[in-house]
């Protein structure tokens, strides 16, 4: 997995919308590179209205990017309608409510089998279907064939959306907030879920979340965003327990288990539209705030000096002066 080429790769992604009545254009993703390699579990973190969502959709071509492309298995990703309906046989996305994802008019059986027949399957649909159930956990799969939606819990709802899925045996999946509509006590085993199908099917996939705690249970590696573009990413343990950027910090703070006071954020997010200048974070940085920003003489870069886009091999990276001048001043380990 470390030495494998991307399966899914982002090269300075671009995504900005229109303003209404004159005001300045959103820019949902301001720059984004991104890497997912076979097998792997890549969480995307951060704050609703950071971009997770936008970002996740374009990987599927679902929103066309302003700039920079997206590829998969080497390939540019072609925006026309045969080849992105080739292309979502191999990438499928799991959203946030399974209840808004299955018509409730529709059986299990026509949920899962709708992508087969969108596609053309030409094998046996009976068998198709019910080893994607199988798949997803709900067994024997034939005893959920006639059901509703309206007859199964939260979470088999989201394994039949997982079923639906995996039917078209997919070697990605965009997992947009796979549980956060689900209990607390089906959350585990939505997880355990997601683990095993990477571990029997090969199966890549992205997991979008505001919960690091949920990362931390899930993936191998951690991209954090704020305001449109990633602002730390590494190993999931390496970014969880020695986090380097306020942000995430800001975020950590905030768990059950975490140790010490947590870091109350000022304000909401800027605008999208009105992006800050300098580091994107310095108007709620409590870093900068502080002090310790001055005393590391990087304050003025924090408000005036923008960080470049952080590349998307998966070692560890921060964007952020006062990270980066703490481990240039640190004392090196003898």
């Amino acid at each position: 997995m470390t030495t494998a080429p991307p399966l899914l790769r982002v090269e300075s992604l671009r995504i900005t919308f229109p303003g209404r009545n004159g005001t300045p254009a959103v820019r949902a993703v301001d720059g984004v590179d991104l890497g997912i390699r076979p097998g792997e579990i890549v969480a995307l973190v951060g704050e609703s209205g950071c971009g997770k969502t936008t970002l996740a959709r374009s990987l599927l071509g679902l929103v066309k990017p302003t700039a920079g492309r997206v590829t998969f298995d080497g390939a540019p990703l072609d925006y026309s309608s045969r080849a992105l309906k080739a292309y979502r046989k191999r990438a499928q996305l799991v959203l946030q409510d399974p209840s808004g994802s299955l018509n409730p008019r529709h059986t299990v059986y026509d949920a899962v089998a709708e992508g087969l027949r969108i596609h053309g399957h030409h094998g046996d649909e009976r068998a198709a279907v019910a080893e994607a159930l199988s798949r997803a956990g709900l067994r024997p799969p034939e005893r959920f064939f006639l059901r509703y939606p309206h007859e199964l819990s939260g979470g088999q709802r989201q394994r039949v959306v997982i079923a639906g899925a995996l039917v078209l045996e997919p070697e990605l999946l965009v997992a947009d907030e796979p549980v956060a509509s689900l209990d607390a006590s089906v959350r585990g085993e939505i997880l355990a879920l997601l683990l095993r199908l990477r571990t029997e099917l090969g199966l890549s996939a992205l997991v979008v979340t505001h919960d690091l705690g949920l990362a931390w249970n899930i993936a191998d590696r951690v991209a954090v965003m704020y305001l449109g573009r990633i602002v730390e990413t590494g190993a999931v343990e390496q970014v969880l327990t020695a986090p380097r950027h306020p942000y995430t910090q800001a975020l950590l703070s905030v768990l059950p288990e975490a140790s010490g006071d947590p870091v109350v954020l000022g304000g909401e997010p800027p605008d999208p539209s009105r992006i800050p200048s300098g580091c994107r974070f310095h108007v709620r940085c409590h870093v900068l705030a502080g002090g310790e920003a001055e005393r590391a003489g990087v304050h003025r870069a924090c408000r005036g000096q923008d960080l470049e886009i952080l590349g998307g091999s998966g070692e560890a990276q921060v964007a952020c002066h006062w990270a980066r001048a703490r481990e240039d001043t640190a004392p090196a380990a003898s």
